[in-house]
């Protein structure tokens, strides 16, 4: 059993991560509510496919993060955008400059195996 301090700092964290990957994620959003899609395809499976589900991950997945509904899901689709930003995105900059991506993974994961808490629509 979690205890009510545990679950307020995971309420806490999912509400924080969230909230900062929605500002990465609105601008890719309204690009494709204007039709604009172009984008990168650091996996090679096209630019409007890496736009789609890279806003899939960094706006959708955060809205429900902050809902607490299929939190380890939407944790684990957000850590794996994480991944590819860390890995092949920022392939060659220095840790500078690809740590945010790094500290969004690393609390996504975290977040994917320690679950929502109880103050979620999940209260796992």
């Amino acid at each position: 059993m979690k205890t009510n301090a545990l679950n307020f700092g995971l309420l806490f964290l999912r509400l924080g991560i969230s909230i900062g990957m929605l500002t990465h994620g609105y601008g890719k959003f309204m690009k494709i509510l204007a039709g604009d899609f172009s984008f990168g395809d650091p996996i090679g499976i096209g630019p409007t496919a890496s736009l789609i589900l890279c806003t899939i991950a960094e706006f959708i997945a955060p809205l429900f993060l902050i809902a607490g509904w299929k939190t380890r899901w939407f944790a684990l689709l957000a850590a794996l955008n994480m991944l590819v930003a860390f890995i092949i995105a920022h392939d060659g900059d220095p840790f500078g400059k690809k740590e945010k991506s790094f500290l969004y993974l690393i609390t996504f994961i975290f977040i994917y195996f320690s679950g929502a808490g109880k103050y979620a629509v999940d209260k796992q």
